[in-house]
C-alpha cells in the first residue's frame, strides 16, 4: 500500500479517539481549540478556517458538477432532446434508470477502494471520467446510444458522494462537519438552479457547428468538468498532514484535534476488520437513517431530474421555464447554510432533519391541495429547501455516530446506496406513472415520504437518547476505559450525536 493511503487511513482513524474528558466530541474539539500549543479559540477557528479554504472550494466544485452533469438531462429535454431522439416519456424514465443502477451498485465498494488507493487518486479519477461521458452526450444520435452514456455516467461517478463525506469527515471534528457537509451539499441547490440559466444561454446556440442547442448543454458543461478533473490531481489533498500551505505547527493542532474526536490505531488490519463492517448493517440507528435516505432520495432525485418539467406545467414555457426553476434552489442554498451553522454550534442533526421535513410535508401538501399556479409555484419555496435541506444533515448524523473508520465508511455508502434505491423510484414516478401537469400520485407519495423522514428522525433521536443515559450508567461500573485499537460506537466512552 502506498504511503499516502496509509497516511489516509490514519487520519480517518484518527476521528474515533475519544476524549478522556468525559467521552464528548464536543469536549474534546473545545479543548483542542483553546488550549492545545497556547492557542486561542480564535486563532484555531482560523487555522479551521484556513484548511476549508484549502478543502471546501475543490469538493464543493466536484460536487456542483457532479449534480450539474447528472441532472442537466432534465434541461436537454425540455430544449429538444427527447423531442430529437424520439424518446417517449418511458423511455425517459428508462434512460435516467440506467444511470442509477450502476450508481448505486458502486457506492459501497468505492468507498473501501478510496481507503486502499487514497482520495487524491480516486475521486479526481471519478471527476475526468464523467466529463468525458458528458460531452459525448452531446454527440449521440440515437437512443440507444444515451443509454450508454448514461449507464457509463452511473457508473463513474457513483462513488462520489460517499466518497467526498468520507473524506470531510477525515478532516474535521464531529462538531465541526455538518457546516462543511452542507457548504459541499449545496452545490447540489446551486447546481440545479444555474443548471436553469445556464441552459438558458446555452440552448441559444442552436445550429451552431450544426449541434442543436441541448446538444451544447452536454459538451460545454462536460468539457469543463474534463477540465477540472485534471486540475484536482495537484488541488487535492490526501490528508490534513498533506495539505499545502499549512504550517508544521498547524497540521498538528489539526491532527491533534482529530485525535481527542475519536481513537487512533496504526494497526492497518483494524481499520480493515471485517466483522466491523459487517455490525454497520445491523445498528438501529443506521438502518434508521438508511430508510430516511430512500425516502429523501426518491423526493431529491424527482426534483432535480424534474422540477423544469413541474414549471412548465405551471404555465411557463422555453427560456422562461429554465429560469423560473432557479430561485426556490437559491433560497435552498441559503438555507442549508444557515442552518448548519447552529446544528454545528448547539451539536443537533436530528432536530435539523424534522424541522426540515416539516418543511417540505407543508410544501407538498400545499401543492398538492391547490390548482392555482402561482399558488403551486410558491409551494416549491417550501418543498424545495425542504428536501435539499434534509441530505447535510442526515449524511453528517450518520458519519457522526459511526465507529471505527471502516463502519463510518459503509454506513455513509450504505445511506448513499439507499437514496439513489429511492431516486430510481422517482424516475418513474414523476416520469411516466403520475401525469403532468398535476403529478398527483407523485405528489401524494412523496408528501407520504416527508412524514417518513420525520419519524425516522424522531426514532433515531429516541434511540440515541436512551443509548447515551445507558452509556452513562454504564460508565460507573466499567474499570477503565479501551486504551488501544479502534473504539466501536456501542462503546460507553462513545458518546452519540443527537
Amino acid at each position: 500500500m502506498s504511503d499516502t493511503s496509509q497516511s489516509y487511513n490514519d487520519a480517518g482513524a484518527a476521528l474515533e479517539k475519544r476524549s478522556l474528558d468525559d467521552g464528548s466530541s464536543e469536549h474534546g474539539v473545545a479543548k483542542a481549540d483553546a488550549h492545545h500549543d497556547g492557542r486561542s479559540g480564535a486563532a484555531t477557528a482560523k487555522l479551521w478556517t484556513k484548511l476549508d479554504l484549502i478543502v471546501l472550494p475543490v469538493v464543493t466544485m466536484m460536487y456542483f458538477l457532479s449534480s450539474l452533469d447528472r441532472s442537466n438531462i432534465g434541461n436537454a429535454r425540455i430544449a429538444g432532446l427527447q423531442k430529437e431522439l424520439h424518446m417517449t416519456d418511458y423511455q425517459y424514465s428508462l434512460a435516467l434508470t440506467v444511470t442509477l443502477i450502476p450508481y448505486t451498485i458502486v457506492e459501497i465498494p468505492s468507498n473501501y477502494l478510496m481507503m486502499v488507493v487514497g482520495p487524491r487518486i480516486l475521486l479526481p479519477t471519478m471527476v475526468l471520467l464523467w466529463g468525458i461521458i458528458c460531452t459525448l452526450q452531446g454527440v449521440v444520435t440515437s437512443y440507444s446510444g444515451l443509454i450508454a452514456c448514461r449507464f457509463f455516467l452511473g457508473l463513474v461517478e457513483g462513488g462520489l458522494l460517499p466518497g467526498i463525506t468520507f473524506y470531510l469527515a477525515s478532516f474535521y471534528p464531529r462538531r465541526l462537519l455538518q457546516l462543511r457537509v452542507s457548504v459541499m451539499f449545496s452545490a447540489t441547490s446551486l447546481a440545479s438552479a444555474f443548471s436553469g440559466l445556464l441552459a438558458a444561454a446555452i440552448i441559444h446556440m442552436e445550429g451552431v457547428g450544426g449541434r442543436h442547442g441541448w446538444a451544447w448543454v452536454f459538451i460545454l458543461e462536460g468539457l469543463f468538468t474534463v477540465l477540472f478533473g485534471v486540475a484536482c490531481f495537484f488541488l487535492l489533498p490526501n490528508t490534513p498532514e498533506q495539505a499545502l500551505g499549512l504550517s508544521a505547527e498547524e497540521k498538528k493542532i489539526i491532527i491533534q484535534a482529530l485525535h481527542d474526536d475519536g481513537l487512533h490505531s496504526d494497526d492497518e488490519k483494524e481499520t480493515r476488520n471485517w466483522t466491523q463492517f459487517g455490525k454497520t448493517f445491523i445498528q438501529p440507528h443506521t438502518i434508521l437513517l438508511a430508510i430516511a435516505g430512500f425516502f429523501s432520495g426518491a423526493t431529491l432525485s424527482g426534483l432535480a431530474y424534474f422540477l423544469p418539467s413541474i414549471v412548465v406545467g405551471l404555465g411557463y414555457s422555453g427560456s422562461t421555464a429554465q429560469l423560473m426553476s432557479v430561485p426556490p434552489f437559491a433560497v435552498a442554498a441559503a438555507l442549508s447554510i444557515i442552518t448548519a451553522v447552529f446544528a454545528d454550534r448547539y451539536g443537533h442533526r436530528g432536530l435539523t432533519l424534522v424541522f426540515f421535513s416539516i418543511l417540505a410535508t407543508i410544501g407538498f401538501a400545499i401543492f398538492l391541495g391547490s390548482f392555482v399556479n402561482h399558488t403551486r409555484y410558491g409551494s416549491l419555496f417550501l418543498l424545495v429547501p425542504g428536501t435539499y435541506c434534509i441530505g447535510p444533515p442526515l449524511g453528517t448524523w450518520i458519519a457522526n455516530n459511526s465507529a471505527p473508520l471502516i463502519r463510518r465508511g459503509a454506513s455513509l455508502a450504505l445511506l448513499t446506496t439507499m437514496t439513489n434505491l429511492g431516486s430510481i423510484l422517482s424516475t418513474w414516478l414523476l416520469g411516466s406513472l403520475s401525469p403532468a401537469p398535476r403529478y398527483t400520485s407523485a405528489t401524494i407519495t412523496l408528501l407520504v415520504f416527508q412524514i417518513g423522514i420525520l419519524l425516522c428522525s424522531v426514532a433515531t433521536l429516541g434511540y440515541l437518547s436512551s443509548e447515551n443515559k445507558r452509556k452513562e450508567r454504564a460508565k460507573s461500573s466499567t474499570v477503565e476505559r479501551e486504551s488501544e485499537g479502534t473504539m466501536p460506537n456501542e462503546s460507553v466512552w462513545f458518546h452519540y450525536v443527537l
